[in-house]
């Protein structure tokens, strides 16, 4: 069965870096697009980065210079550097896999930022 396993999250000061991991199995990782999403309290769920199959990436237009995604087909892997975090990213990040009509959602994470 699939499944989406992330890792990573938790509790940093303002300023400090985190990097998230979500795993994958199931299903053909290569091929699909990996994206990660994120909801904050009382919040839509939205776009952070999103990573094809060809690497090319793209960012919601606040995590541009702060965050950075990467994927490594070899350990059915995508990962998501966050730097300069600030109080505002608060949130669940969710890893997310499409490719067709197929799109699959891992638990989430809890990343707190706060002094």
């Amino acid at each position: 069965q699939v499944q989406l396993v992330e890792s990573g999250g938790g509790l940093v000061q303002p300023g400090g870096s985190l990097r998230l991991s979500c795993e994958a199995s199931g299903f053909i990782f290569s091929i699909y697009a990996m994206g990660w999403y994120r909801q904050a309290p009382g919040k839509q769920r939205g776009l952070v980065a999103v990573i094809n199959s060809n690497n090319n990436v793209n960012y919601a237009d606040s995590m541009k210079g702060r965050f950075t995604i990467s994927r490594d087909n070899a350990k059915n892997t995508v990962y998501l550097q966050m730097n300069s975090l600030q109080p505002e990213d608060t949130a669940v990040y969710y890893c997310n896999a499409r490719w067709g009509g197929n799109s699959y959602w891992g638990q989430g994470t809890q990343v707190t930022v706060s002094k």
